[in-house]
């Protein structure tokens, strides 16, 4: 029997030295063939490509280029921050960003105009706002003159040279079409100033306002104008343009699953804003109605009835000289129903929202026929709308 021992350092060392040997040989043989081989896909004389010839720009082209460099200089990029406060006992407060989005130079007097939502946080929260305008690199601070939530609308005044202010031209939304072209500029992402092109997809559209609460759902704005020109978040607040360049809508919402554009888009009709805007400036209020407190559709449905209940009338308002009755708890709990709205002007009305759309479409002092079920009879009375508080 043989028996293999260990080999001695020497015995060692000899053995190792033939593999060690081809492996230098294997290796190097290698890198000769892949030198060979990168240098045979060199090209020695290679040079940078001639540049074709361009054809003139087409006149969608030369309009979008135009419709940018004369537009842009009027849009503004707005940063929203929140003051929060971080330990109670300290009472250290601190500054935390909270949103951005896109707004639109109004006058020369440092006049903007912006989402209500985009300045949430310089609202409800205490924060404040800061504009970056298209030309120098100083932020403004911006003060919020004023806001309606209800049609999403802002008023915001910087001080900034007039130099540096280009007040947007101001088109009309009322003869618009489907199928126009239309320009978004804006923010998107942060991407300050980008343009985008679509068209008018359908007009008379609705949406609803950001919820003003919990459980408390916005109220629509009607003759909103949808597009499929890309908007994504951080557009809030920017323009929507027509050909001419001129404004046309005010960019607010996407239907979007992913939260991106998803070639559906709304935009607050510029009709809507040039009524609100020099209502907000001159300090009044924008909201106009009957002065009641509507009783939520679904608690009216599950009572069998169709129509606007309402929990309160507000003194002095058109509805109280009217002698319209609340529906009120009595002390024992038990409901009291009052009367119950269910037509307008000869119009039915079923829900909060039909109520919504007409008294929309009136002015303060406007008087309308506002028919009730008062004790299972049907009867007629004149309201006189007034400005809301």
């Amino acid at each position: 029997m043989r028996l293999f021992l260990p080999f001695s350092d020497s015995e060692r060392g000899s053995a190792r030295w033939p593999f060690f040997a081809a492996l230098v040989l294997g290796a190097a043989f290698a890198w000769g063939l892949s030198r060979r081989g990168s240098a045979s896909l060199l090209d020695l004389s290679a040079a940078e490509r001639p540049i074709a010839p361009r054809s003139d720009l087409t006149a969608i082209e030369r309009n979008n280029i135009d419709i940018f460099k004369r537009v842009s200089p009027s849009v503004v990029f707005i940063k929203t921050t929140a003051f929060v406060r971080q330990n109670y006992w300290s009472r250290n407060v601190f500054e935390i960003p909270e949103g951005q989005g896109s707004g639109f130079v109004w006058d020369d007097t440092g006049t903007l105009v912006t989402n209500a939502h985009v300045v949430t946080g310089a609202i409800d929260k205490r924060g404040n706002a800061r504009v970056q305008l298209a030309e120098g690199t100083k932020p403004y601070e911006a003060a919020v003159v004023g806001y309606d939530p209800d049609k999403d609308i802002a008023v915001l005044r910087i001080d900034a040279p007039k130099s540096l202010l280009h007040p947007i031209p101001v088109g009309t939304s009322r003869d618009l079409e489907v199928g126009q072209i239309v320009y978004a500029i804006g923010n998107p992402f942060g991407f300050d100033h980008t343009l985008t092109t679509g068209i008018i997809s359908a007009l008379d559209r609705e949406i609803r306002a950001p919820s003003p609460g919990p459980n408390v759902p916005g109220r629509l704005i009607q003759g909103v104008i949808q597009t499929d020109a890309a908007i994504n978040p951080g557009n809030s607040g920017g323009p929507l343009l027509d050909s001419s360049g001129r404004l046309i809508g005010m960019n607010a919402q996407i239907f979007s699953p992913a939260g991106s554009s998803a070639g559906i888009g709304f935009a607050i009709p510029v009709d809507t804003i040039n009524r609100i805007v020099p209502q907000i400036l001159r300090g009044r209020s924008t909201r106009i109605g009957m002065g009641i407190g509507v009783i939520s559709e679904q608690l009216t449905r599950s009572a069998g009835m169709k129509g606007v209940l309402f929990r309160y009338v507000s003194p002095g308002s058109g509805a109280e000289r009217a002698g319209l009755r609340p529906t009120e708890v009595t002390e024992d709990g038990s409901v009291q129903v009052g009367d119950l709205i269910v037509a307008v002007d000869g119009t039915p009305i079923e829900s909060p929202d039909d109520l919504t759309r007409i008294l929309d479409r009136h002015e303060a002092g406007d008087r309308v026929t506002v028919t009730v079920e008062r004790d299972g009879r049907r009867k007629d009375v004149s309201v006189t709308l007034k400005p809301l508080e």
